[in-house]
């Protein structure tokens, strides 16, 4: 893959979990959902490189500056029989965009795929975020508008859980 001048492309190492925290503080504004980020970069490295191992991440860094990520975990296709990939978030930040890096960061996550011998590599994209929408289209992405995201999170998911 030609990456765009002085990228490279890396796995997070221990260590970058305060700079791949603040991407996704950037992320968040971006999203104006600031508001619900109530993790820290402690939590995030340790399911990075705890046991069991939660996420992986790849960074882009242009002159040893982290400028944007990809963060992702395994799932399962029973149809297909087959693991995945699926991307939880790829954020560059907005100086930095229009220069080939989503695109790298996207054709890295994958190639772990094909790697990996998965069967799809999948995520969501909010529906205002026409940009992103149309970038994802034109990496070959199918927008699959007859299947929705069910969530439970908080008191619900404690209540479900069995918990009183």
């Amino acid at each position: 893959m030609n990456l765009p001048n002085d990228l490279t492309l890396r796995f997070a190492q221990p260590g970058d979990g305060n700079a791949l925290f603040t991407l996704i503080k950037g992320l968040a504004d971006y999203e104006k959902l600031s508001h619900a980020v109530t993790g820290s970069a402690e939590e995030l490295e340790k399911h990075l490189f705890g046991s069991p191992r939660y996420v992986e991440a790849i960074l882009a860094e242009k002159s040893n500056q982290a400028v944007g990520f990809a963060l992702f975990f395994n799932n399962y296709s029973t149809f297909l029989t087959k693991p995945g990939i699926y991307l939880e978030d790829i954020f560059i930040l907005p100086e930095y965009r229009q220069q080939g890096i989503g695109k790298a960061l996207l054709t890295k996550v994958a190639q772990v795929a094909v790697e990996r011998d998965c069967g799809r590599l999948e995520w969501s994209v909010l529906d205002w975020n026409e940009p992103a929408q149309k970038f994802y289209c034109r990496m070959g992405a199918s927008i699959l508008d007859e299947w929705r995201i069910c969530r439970v999170t908080g008191e619900e998911l404690r209540l479900l859980g069995g918990e009183e």
